[in-house]
C-alpha cells in the first residue's frame, strides 16, 4: 500500500509544479513581451532549456496546446482584458491543467529483454515503444530479472523515475524515442 500513495504523492507534487510553471511562464511572458508577437516556446528556449524544464516530455498536442495558452493571455494581457489580476481562481486552474493534458500519469508496461543492472546511460526498450535512457542512478540486481514490469513515474519539474521493483531505487530517466 505504500507504493500507491507514493506515485499519489509523486503526481500533487507533479501537477503543483506544472501549475507554477504555467503561471510563471504565462506571467513572465505576458509582462516582459506583452507588446511584441508572441513567440513559441520550442523557438524561444534552446533544446537544452527544454529538457532541463521537461517541456522536452509534451507530446505535440500538448505543446501546441501551451503555446496556444501562453499567446492567448499574452494578447488578454496586452489588450486590457484582463481584470487586472493575471491569478485564475483555483479551479479553473485546475481545468485549464486538465485540457491541456498535463496531468501527470504513471506509465506501466513490461521491459523488452532481461535486466540485471542499470547506469547513466543505460537505455530501456519497454513493450509499449517507448525507450528510456538513465541519466542518474545505478543499481546491481541480485538476481537478473526477464521482461520485469516497469514503473515510469513523474517527479517534479519534469523529471522522469523508472522502478523496476519496489526493493531497488529508481533511476532518473528521460525519454530518447
Amino acid at each position: 500500500m505504500a507504493a500507491p500513495a507514493r506515485a499519489f504523492r509523486m503526481i500533487a507534487v507533479r501537477l503543483l509544479a506544472a501549475s507554477a510553471l504555467y503561471l510563471c511562464v504565462s506571467v513572465t511572458i505576458s509582462v516582459t513581451i506583452a507588446a511584441e508577437p508572441y513567440t513559441n516556446i520550442e523557438q524561444a528556449f534552446t533544446r537544452e532549456e527544454l529538457h532541463e524544464t521537461g517541456l522536452d516530455g509534451l507530446t505535440p498536442q500538448q505543446l501546441a496546446r501551451l503555446n496556444q495558452l501562453l499567446r492567448e493571455k499574452q494578447e488578454s494581457a496586452y489588450a486590457g482584458t484582463a481584470s487586472g489580476s493575471t491569478a485564475d481562481p483555483p479551479a479553473r486552474e485546475g481545468q485549464r491543467l486538465a485540457a491541456m493534458d498535463l496531468e501527470p500519469r504513471i506509465i506501466k508496461s513490461r521491459l523488452r529483454g532481461r535486466i540485471d543492472s542499470w547506469a547513466p546511460g543505460s537505455e530501456f526498450r519497454l513493450e509499449n515503444g517507448q525507450t528510456w535512457k538513465v541519466l542518474k542512478g545505478e543499481a546491481k540486481l541480485r538476481q537478473a530479472m526477464d521482461a520485469p514490469e516497469i514503473l515510469v513515474v513523474p517527479g517534479v519539474a519534469g523529471r522522469w523515475f523508472l522502478q523496476v521493483h519496489e526493493d531497488y531505487p529508481k533511476a532518473r530517466v528521460y525519454r530518447i524515442d
